[in-house]
This record gives C-alpha cells, structure tokens and sequence, in this order.
C-alpha cells in the first residue's frame, strides 16, 4: 500500500516542478513581408535583378553563337578536311568552354551575383536579424520562428539550450 502512495508523490512533485518552471514564450515573423517594407532592399533586389538579367542575356548570346558556329559547322562537314575539321570543332569547343566559364563567372557559387548579393543585401538582413533578436528579448521570446517559405528558427534564447544538460544527462563532460 506505500509503494503505490509514495509512487503517487513522486510522481505529483516531479509534475509541480516541471510545470513550476517557465516554459519558453515562442513568436514568428515574417521575412519576406518584412523585407519587402524595407525601400534599401527593394532597391538592392531591383539591381540584383537588372544585373542579372544582362549577364543572362550576355550569356544566351555566347551560347548562341556557339549554335551558330555548330550549326555552320555540320552545313559545311562534307565540305571540309579533316585538318579543317578538327579546327572547326576545336573552335566551337572552345567558344563553349568560354560560355560556361562566363556563365559558372557570374552565376556560380562563388560567383559575381552571389559577391553582389552579400554586398547589396547582407547588411540589410543583419540588421532586421539584430531587430529581431531585440523585439524578442523586449517581449521576453525564448524562440521566433519565420514563417515565410520553410519553417525558420530565427533566434533562440540561449538561456533554453539543453544541450550541454543532455551531455551531462549521456556522462559527457562540457
């Protein structure tokens, strides 16, 4: 008859600590809606967009003549000598390999749009991330979440990381 008393009084304290303890207040934004409010971004988005229009276009025009060199090429094949071949598609191998370069330039990775990108945009979205991380502390948010495109976590209150109490917890020391 004890063992099932004193279980209930386990049970019952470890409830009231848990629920005595704060649970963390979450919040959401919207990025997109934020940033499309903030004129500076708008106007960095607009360059972004123009640049990378002309270097597309600049881009299809390379391929394009790359087409037309092919084109000529497979016109002219029965006519040509192997020596003149072999030129001929050099030539045209060549002037594709300079096309993917260009457009891998610009367009890569590590390209000039995405250069571009951290330079015109970067600064704005660190400064709505600081606004963010303020609005949460003022309003005491443990976690804000973004709710455009995918579910983002914006900030978190390191206050709620658990995670060096879930190492103590497996036997790791921090």
């Amino acid at each position: 008859m004890k063992k099932p008393l004193s279980l209930f009084l386990l049970f019952f304290l470890l409830t009231m600590s848990v629920s005595a303890q704060p649970a963390a207040k979450f919040g959401y934004v919207d990025s997109d809606y934020i940033l499309s409010q903030i004129p500076e971004y708008k106007a960095a988005q607009t360059e972004l967009d123009k640049t990378s229009a002309q270097w597309q276009k600049d881009i299809e025009l390379k391929f394009a003549e790359v087409d037309k060199l092919n084109k000529a090429y497979q016109a002219d094949a029965i006519l040509l000598t192997d020596e003149m071949k072999k030129k001929r598609e050099q030539e045209i191998a060549t002037r594709e390999k300079e096309a993917k370069d260009f457009q891998k330039q610009k367009f890569g990775v590590d390209g000039e749009l995405f250069k571009k990108r951290q330079e015109l945009v970067k600064p704005i979205q660190d400064k709505v991330y600081n606004a963010i991380k303020s609005v949460a502390e003022k309003k005491g948010l443990g976690i804000v979440l973004d709710k455009s495109g995918q579910l983002t976590i914006l900030y978190v209150n390191p206050k709620y990381d658990a995670s060096d109490d879930v190492l103590e917890l497996l036997g790791y020391k921090k």
